[in-house]
């Protein structure tokens, strides 16, 4: 009970300060996964147009994920240095790989003969790209930024140790006291509902662009 009342008692005199953490631990994650969808939606439809480019793509994103994220942010921090620009990065790397596969496997996934239907009634690459192939192929690929996103939220944490602020700075500011454990919730049980609501709503967000409606 005495740790439960030391947490109400951080978070009355600190919620200001959380919630600013909090945010800015959402749009670390959030900014990594935009620059790497800006990417990485048009490798996925670029490798499921070129097969012989799928093998070597998917390779090197699973190589990338091999990487420990501690690891790569230290590698990092020495070029971009300390700051939020060197998680970003990071969480760029890291979501690479599920957008680009799920946005593969969508493409992959569209019927011929619906695409074949699009072409006998003259509609260009770029019109069946856009008005057929994407719209049919966008569930998979929310599943794949749903991932990336969440699995973002995790890794964001440790930026607190390349200096990037976060929940992760109260984690570890906790994990420095002599009786932190108060501190270490303040900041795991936000991190913990960030990741549970944001995977609600993203999932929530995959079903209603789902083409496919049951019945």
């Amino acid at each position: 009970m005495e740790t439960w009342e030391q947490l109400v008692t951080y978070v009355s005199a600190n919620g200001g300060y959380i919630w600013t953490q909090f945010y800015r631990h959402f749009l670390m994650a959030a900014y990594g996964v935009l620059f790497a969808a800006v990417i990485s939606i048009p490798l996925g439809i670029l490798i499921a147009k070129y097969k012989k480019l799928s093998g070597w793509v998917l390779a090197l994103g699973n190589i990338i994920q091999t990487i420990p994220a501690l690891g790569a942010l230290a590698v990092l921090m020495i070029v971009l240095g300390l700051g939020p620009n060197t998680v970003i990065v990071t969480l760029m790397l890291y979501s690479i790989l599920p957008i680009t596969q799920n946005t593969y496997v969508g493409m992959k996934e569209v019927d011929q003969s619906i695409i074949e239907a699009g072409h006998a009634s003259g509609m260009t690459k770029f019109q069946l790209l856009r008005m057929v192939e994407l719209p049919l192929a966008i569930s998979v690929i929310m599943a794949g930024l749903r991932t990336a996103l969440v699995v973002g939220i995790g890794i964001a944490a440790i930026g607190a140790f390349v200096g990037a602020g976060g929940l992760g700075a109260i984690i570890i500011r906790g994990t420095n006291a002599t009786d932190g454990t108060a501190l270490i919730l303040a900041g795991a049980i936000p991190t913990a509902l960030m990741a549970i609501c944001t995977d609600l709503f993203m999932g929530w967000l995959e079903r209603k662009l789902n083409p496919v409606k049951s019945s």
